[in-house]
């Protein structure tokens, strides 16, 4: 028997109480979500599943990945020591869900296909209020991961569908990269001053770059 099945075994064998059971099904749940990953991105990589079926997946995977990190974060401080504790080979997934923290067709700016018509300008639009709402929300002091990480996701995305930016566009290389910095955080963490203020001067910067880039 392996080191991390025994490792498994002992633990089911010591599972008398609430508590221990709980843990149990907190474990169970993350490598789940950690093998589902795992069998998403392959699939998406080897065309076997849609980038419009892939990239809500993969979003729900790493919301759950996140939510459920937070919780077990005390007991398992490293998700990767724990895929090497179950014998779990899933380099896709720990990608994916630990250090990207974003659907690859977001990543590498590959969004599903859509047809071009108006929703080109309810684009834009949707880009401008998301960028107001991420910029506003930090001058009112809303510096928590969890209450400025769904914005910028937000943000990210309604910039992938303004199809005329620029592929290298640096704005969104920035948001991207705030983005990862946060997912690597708990949720209650909140930023200090220095860093509001610079993701603040960041997504400034961006949005007069994506105002630039504009058609005239």
């Amino acid at each position: 028997m392996n080191s991390g099945s025994a490792s498994l075994d002992s633990l089911l064998l010591r599972c008398t109480n609430k508590k221990e059971r709980e843990i149990l099904e907190q474990y169970a749940d993350l490598y789940a979500i950690l093998k589902t990953t795992e069998k998403l991105e392959r699939a998406y990589v080897r065309d076997a599943i849609s980038a419009k079926d892939y990239e809500p997946a993969c979003e729900k995977l790493i919301g759950q990945f996140k939510t459920l990190w937070d919780t077990v974060r005390s007991s398992v401080p490293d998700v990767e020591q724990f895929m090497s504790t179950y014998n779990m080979q899933c380099p896709m997934a720990a990608k994916r869900l630990i250090y990207s923290g974003m659907p690859a067709t977001i990543e590498h700016n590959v969004r599903p296909g859509r047809g071009a018509t108006a929703g080109a300008a309810i684009a834009v639009a949707e880009t401008v209020q998301h960028f107001i709402t991420a910029m506003d929300s930090l001058k009112l002091n809303m510096a928590a991961v969890d209450q400025i990480y769904p914005l910028l996701s937000d943000l990210v995305q309604a910039m992938m569908k303004v199809s005329t930016l620029p592929a290298d566009m640096n704005g969104k290389k920035t948001v991207r990269a705030w983005m990862t910095k946060l997912h690597l955080l708990p949720a209650s963490h909140e930023l200090n001053d220095a860093d509001v203020r610079q993701l603040l001067f960041d997504l400034e910067s961006a949005y007069n770059e994506f105002m630039a880039n504009l058609p005239r």
